[in-house]
């Protein structure tokens, strides 16, 4: 099968020839920088993504993450963060806002090949409408904005909207991902980070219009939360969300309590990164707990977050290896 074929097979809980070999949040940037100083050749750099991936032996997986205040991904993207307090901020700072991705989408052009061809799984991210509000208003003056500002979290909701409806027709002109990750990060350990009525009053009507695009070109949507994920879960399966990331295993999340809940989710990630510096054995019984998970198929394990700088290299090379013996079909 080529990495296409596989990821699909996978996600429609059909037989593969093995599990994708895939770390959707790959490694901190001290990580590297750790591992330049343990044998990693210095020219691979923090930002190369593909290329790290590639000298670990990791299946060809390219994200196009569409930031709403920098024109690319970078460590200062949130930039903008508790600057907006009412609507007056926010339309101030509406013209900073919401760049232009032309040269991201000029540089998806080859990856659109090779996925044709099946050498790569292209992927995307849009930030989402939990996201962006609180990466504009911080958390605190966010939460109190559920009560006292409604009509500035709609109107900065119908922003974002217009603008990743306008990215999605944009990109997919260019590429059609084989999947796209919404990034809201709305959990923590305790649940969502807002109620029910919260959620479908300001989040889930953006949603129902968002989706539906994405099922029309046969796009898996997928919500990036960390947290536990299980009380949200049914909320956004409800809109048409089909599966979650990363299952942070230090939150109690529990894939396989979810799989019965829900057999159809698809699911990525629950590796619990806090034992990837305990040794090999430590190692091995992570493998061993998701094993029954991964047999149900829909999903692919990965470590439940970026890969920390406790881990030398290592025992992240040693994290390879039993992630290709356990992603083999059994």
């Amino acid at each position: 099968m080529n990495h296409v074929e596989r990821f699909r097979a996978v996600m429609n809980f059909q037989p593969v020839d093995r599990l994708p070999r895939w770390e959707w949040a790959m490694w901190w940037d001290e990580t590297i920088a750790r591992w330049h100083q343990e044998g990693l050749p210095t020219e691979l750099k923090f930002s190369q993504v593909y290329d790290l991936a590639v000298q670990f032996g990791l299946d060809p997986y390219q994200q196009f993450w569409f930031s709403t205040t920098e024109a690319t991904i970078e460590a200062t993207q949130h930039h903008v963060e508790g600057v907006v307090s009412n609507m007056d901020d926010y339309l101030r700072l509406r013209p900073r806002l919401f760049p232009s991705h032309e040269a991201a989408l000029a540089a998806m052009q080859p990856w659109a090949e090779r996925q044709r061809r099946g050498e790569a799984v292209v992927w995307s991210t849009f930030e989402g409408f939990f996201w962006f509000p609180r990466t504009l208003m911080g958390f605190n003056q966010l939460m109190l904005a559920f009560n006292d500002q409604p009509e500035l979290l709609h109107r900065i909701n119908e922003d974002l909207f217009a603008f990743n409806l306008r990215l999605f027709e944009q990109m997919t002109r260019v590429c059609v991902p084989t999947f796209m990750t919404i990034a809201e990060d709305m959990s923590y350990n305790h649940g969502p980070m807002i109620s029910r009525k919260l959620f479908d009053e300001f989040v889930a009507p953006y949603y129902r219009r968002l989706i539906p695009r994405l099922q029309e070109l046969d796009i898996l949507p997928l919500v990036d939360t960390d947290g536990d994920v299980t009380m949200l879960v049914p909320w956004l399966t409800e809109l048409g969300v089909v599966g979650v990331l990363p299952l942070e295993r230090q939150a109690g999340v529990d894939g396989l309590k979810l799989r019965q809940q829900y057999p159809r989710l698809r699911m990525v990630g629950h590796y619990d990164k806090m034992v990837m510096n305990q040794g090999e054995a430590a190692m091995r019984a992570e493998f061993e707990r998701l094993v029954p998970l991964m047999r149900t198929g829909g999903f692919i394990p990965s470590v439940d977050h970026q890969t920390p700088p406790g881990v030398s290299l290592a025992e992240y090379r040693i994290y390879l290896r039993l992630l290709a013996e356990y992603t083999a079909v059994r």
